[in-house]
């Protein structure tokens, strides 16, 4: 299984060091002293990490061969890519490898579906689900606890409680699952407020 664990940004000064936007919650395993890495693109690649520090909030990492600005620079926006075993999982119980997360349904805290999880977006502020709804187009939910309310592995779901506007046509959703069941919809539903927490 390949996981994407960082993407490299702009050189920092002349001795061949690299900022990078990092996407792993385990960056002192993935991006260590010693590791090997694949890139995407693989012409670049592999990368040896020499060295890693922290500068201002952001990680510096330098490349075995890689020594001076330029050859810094040739490696901007290059993804480095680890080798995981499928069937490792993060020491945290929280927390979750991108490929545990892909494919799962997505429903509201009231059964509804809402789509399928195409990807994982790592941006500098949170993660995001990009998820691809039946229609076909895609949504974004932010993995937050506040939103993310159960993750179910063992039933291939994650259960989310977005708050209003999240889901733009969420009422539509809600509508056309009231039209399969039978059941009117009621006045927080038909207001856009959403469904209350189930406890789940």
């Amino acid at each position: 299984m390949h996981l994407v664990v960082a993407r490299i940004g702009r050189a920092h000064g002349i001795r061949g060091e690299v900022t990078v936007e990092v996407r792993t919650d385990e960056p002192e395993q993935r991006l260590a002293p010693g590791a090997v890495l694949a890139t995407d693109p693989a012409s670049t690649g592999p990368l040896t990490i020499e060295t890693g520090r922290v500068h201002s909030g952001r990680l510096l990492l330098r490349f075995a061969g890689v020594h001076d600005r330029t050859g810094a620079e040739a490696l901007r926006n290059t993804l480095l890519i680890a080798d995981v075993d499928p069937e490792e999982t993060p020491e945290d119980p929280d927390e979750y490898y991108d490929h545990q997360l892909v494919d799962l349904d997505v429903v509201l805290t009231d059964g509804t579906p809402v789509g399928r999880i195409t990807e994982i977006s790592h941006l500098p502020s949170q993660d995001l689900f990009i998820v691809e709804r039946p229609d076909g187009d895609e949504v974004m939910i932010p993995f937050v606890e506040e939103i993310v309310t159960t993750i179910d592995l063992g039933e291939q779901r994650i259960v989310v409680d977005p708050p209003p506007g999240l889901l733009d046509d969420r009422a539509e959703i809600a509508s056309a699952r009231d039209a399969e069941t039978g059941e009117p919809r009621d006045d927080a539903g038909a207001s856009g407020q959403g469904p209350a927490k189930d406890g789940a």
